[in-house]
């Protein structure tokens, strides 16, 4: 079944998100995405996350759906003007990629080009609109089109906010839904009494949201993550199941498979699994969430 029939038949959605190489070499990615076929309902790419050179979103997506893979592209505000994110947007179309995510991408300062310069001639409202008015069949300029895309659009929320910022972000994905937008996933949950407080605030009968669930690697990563990276938030009991484990690897499995079953039952629309290169993993993780 296609995401975007599944998603609108209420089915429990389940992505894996692939990160593209650093390079042409594709093989042991693909390898991956086959061994997780018929069990994930489409693979999300990236476009360049946290600003780090990869291959292209789109040039990703057109190698797997090639391939047999469903995709779904992600189009980023950060890199291109408006000129060049309508031409991504309609080179998707006309590859046949079903699916398209709209993000603002991370700051260039944080990633591995840090003199490259930002554009952000749309902001992430506008990206928006120009995939609706794109998918209506006419530019932004107003010019008619010779053959239009169609997408199942998709967007981000953070759930990490509060307070006003909260706000903003409820009014921006009102905005996002008179858009167009059909789901929105989440940064990685971790905490899910606190995600549970964020839900009281959102109505998911208005919007299908899918939560991330990132797979840890080590108590390191789970510590850092938890002092370092803003608005997340690791569980202490977490960190000290994955010391305590003898086999670290495996348990870090369990405890994002126990979270993915957990959102489950939560009622959530689906699930984005992010590995950051452990794609080779995600059967395993699929496993031990019984999906």
């Amino acid at each position: 079944m296609p995401l975007q029939d599944k998603i609108r038949s209420g089915k429990f959605v389940v992505l894996g998100e692939f990160e593209p190489p650093k390079g042409t070499d594709f093989s042991s990615l693909l390898e991956s995405a086959m061994q997780s076929r018929g069990r994930v309902d489409a693979i999300v790419i990236p476009e360049m996350a946290n600003a780090v050179l990869k291959a292209s979103s789109l040039g990703a997506c057109a190698f797997f759906q090639k391939a047999g893979i469903e995709t779904v592209f992600q189009v980023c505000c950060r890199d291109r003007n408006s000129l060049a994110l309508q031409a991504d947007i309609l080179a998707a179309g006309a590859l046949g990629i079903p699916n398209i995510m709209a993000v603002a991408g991370e700051e260039i300062k944080f990633g591995d080009h840090p003199q490259a310069r930002t554009v952000n001639d749309l902001d992430l409202t506008e990206l928006l609109d120009a995939i609706n008015r794109l998918s209506s069949g006419r530019d932004l300029a107003g010019i008619e089109l010779r053959g239009v895309p169609h997408f199942c659009v998709g967007s981000t929320m953070d759930t990490s906010v509060s307070g006003g910022l909260m706000d903003i972000e409820l009014e921006n994905l009102k905005k996002k839904i008179s858009l167009g937008v059909e789901y929105v996933i989440t940064n990685p949950v971790f905490d899910l009494r606190r995600f549970q407080q964020f839900l009281k605030r959102v109505d998911t009968t208005r919007i299908k949201l899918i939560p991330t669930v990132l797979l840890l690697k080590s108590a390191g990563m789970a510590r850092y993550i938890d002092k370092n990276v803003k608005g997340m938030s690791v569980p202490s009991e977490i960190i000290r199941d994955i010391q305590k484990a003898p086999d670290k690897g495996k348990e870090c499995i369990r405890i994002a498979g126990e979270t993915i079953a957990r959102l489950k039952d939560m009622g959530m629309a689906g699930v984005l699994i992010s590995t950051i290169g452990w794609e080779k993993y995600l059967p395993l993780v699929m496993d031990a969430a019984k999906i």
